[in-house]
């Protein structure tokens, strides 16, 4: 039996919460307090557009950080819920005989991303975010023959917790800015 026939159910791979969290309470770290500061300063942007901005921003992050990856005998799939529109985020799919090779990229930031590069000459990015990410790159290895021993992901969980535990401390700095905001506009 070659490493190519090797048998595999449809396994789901969804990104993994860790970095879900983290990144939807950054989102929400960094926006919530604008229109209670633009209330109390009179800013020209009223804070009710600045709620239907967040908002729309909220769910626009939400929807990426929805994608999921499936991997079964026939290949690998990239998709997104049925309501994520599909010119804001389309997905793609690759069936593993038309893998030619993985090939690494650096990024602007000096990480490596890794692309399945197609017989036609197409590229499709690895997704690296993703909860079982090892498991992932297992499979593509079996089912491609591509040696992926050198392959990790692009960031480590520890670098999502540290970003979560500073996006807590602003949490708290945000209240604290809301509740003096709150307070100076009852005050005038």
């Amino acid at each position: 039996m070659t490493a190519n026939s090797a048998n595999i159910s449809a396994s789901v791979f969804r990104l993994s919460p860790l970095i879900r969290i983290t990144l939807l309470s950054l989102y929400i770290a960094l926006t919530v307090p604008l229109p209670f500061l633009s209330q109390v300063t009179a800013a020209p942007v009223p804070p009710e557009l600045l709620w239907i901005g967040i908002t729309i921003g909220f769910v626009a992050l939400y929807a990426v950080l929805t994608e999921q990856v499936t991997v079964d005998d026939e290949g690998i799939q990239v998709t997104y819920p049925a309501w994520v529109p599909r010119f804001f985020r389309k997905g793609w799919s690759l069936p593993w005989s038309e893998v030619k090779d993985l090939k690494p990229r650096s990024t602007g930031q000096g990480g490596l991303v890794y692309y399945f590069l197609s017989h036609d000459g197409k590229a499709y990015l690895l997704p690296m975010r993703v909860a079982g990410f090892a498991r992932l790159v297992q499979i593509v290895q079996a089912k491609t023959s591509i040696d992926t021993t050198d392959v990790r992901p692009l960031a480590q969980p520890w670098m999502y917790l540290i970003l979560l535990v500073f996006t807590l401390l602003l949490l708290l700095v945000d209240s604290w800015t809301i509740a003096t905001a709150l307070t100076t506009a009852q005050l005038t």
